[in-house]
């Protein structure tokens, strides 16, 4: 992937039906805060960390920690690539032809410096109706719905109504359907289609109805978070990487805290300190905690050797269903 990359990039200056292709680095850098995911972000928290791949860097991976400590003074640790996008309307009909390449950064929480161009913000206020560790969150019922509704109902046939309420259904949980935590990046790209999120009225001279509310970003940057939120909801369920975002030394329920602010789901208490046990991916400190507000609770740490024994299974997240 790297080496087709930078032969891409040798040929920057070529022309694909009259655009240069330009090839750019994104980071989604996630760490979870006082029970919120957030995301790391720039330029008034309308845009991800991102940077062009120039040929003096010596890896993809090292670019992209070059524009990430430049543009938040923030280093990155864990990091994996995410998704390439090189859809050709992503920037806009007359923007040069951008190709991105995203990365999914984890981090623990860490006193960095906010300002105007750069913090921390939770990935709800960009997806508010992605949380449901207190149920079903209103903005589903009271706007989302009602306006798929409309867009459904607005198909020129029977058949394209159907079809369209049938994937706002599936996408939102809707009409006693399950929610499924996954599907973030399809319910961000419904709602696109539909014409309800601000990125897809930009451009436009048509008349539509408002967006739901939500935080915009600039170009495809909201897209690219759904990627990188979807991929780690998928992956903490089989592998251990919630514990890249956990301090050295944890109580189980920060670590359950953690995981349902992940998923945005509720998990099931006693089963998944059964599971945590059982799997062994954790081991006791010997020391508790200093709250005065309650017992004391024990400090545990993650058992890395866990990783030589065996594959492990994750946290199998044993989710509270609505």
């Amino acid at each position: 992937m790297q080496h087709e990359t930078s032969t891409t990039l040798k040929r920057r200056q070529g022309r694909d039906r009259g655009h240069e292709v330009n090839v750019d680095l994104i980071a989604v850098l996630v760490a979870v805060m006082d029970g919120r995911p957030c995301v790391l972000t720039i330029d008034r928290a309308g845009a991800l960390p991102s940077g062009p791949f120039e040929l003096s860097h010596r890896s993809l991976q090292s670019g992209l920690r070059v524009w990430v400590e430049q543009q938040t003074d923030h280093p990155l640790g864990y990091v994996e690539q995410l998704y390439t996008f090189a859809d050709r309307d992503r920037m806009g009909e007359r923007a040069p032809r951008v190709v991105s390449i995203s990365y999914l950064g984890l981090t623990r929480e860490e006193d960095t410096e906010h300002s105007i161009n750069r913090g921390w913000c939770s990935w709800y206020d960009y997806f508010p109706w992605e949380d449901h560790r207190t149920g079903v969150p209103t903005i589903i019922r009271n706007v989302v719905r009602p306006k798929l509704r409309v867009w459904a109902d607005d198909a020129a046939t029977t058949k394209g109504r159907r079809d369209r309420w049938q994937r706002a259904a599936i996408s939102f949980g809707l009409d006693e359907r399950e929610w499924n935590e996954e599907l973030v990046l399809q319910r961000y790209e419904l709602l696109y289609e539909a014409g309800l999120v601000e990125e897809a009225l930009r451009g436009s001279d048509a008349a539509k109805a408002p967006p739901v509310p939500g935080r915009p970003m600039v170009a495809d940057h909201r897209r690219i978070l759904a990627t990188g939120i979807a991929r780690l909801r998928t992956k903490i369920k089989y592998r251990p990487v919630v514990f890249e975002l956990m301090p050295p030394a944890f109580t189980l329920l920060q670590l359950q805290r953690t995981v349902e602010a992940l998923a945005g789901r509720l998990v099931h208490k006693p089963n998944f300190r059964r599971l945590i046990e059982q799997q062994e991916l954790v081991e006791e400190t010997g020391e508790t905690t200093s709250d005065r507000r309650g017992r004391p609770a024990k400090l545990f740490r993650f058992r890395h050797a866990v990783l030589a024994e065996r594959s492990v299974a994750g946290t199998k997240l044993p989710l509270m269903r609505a």
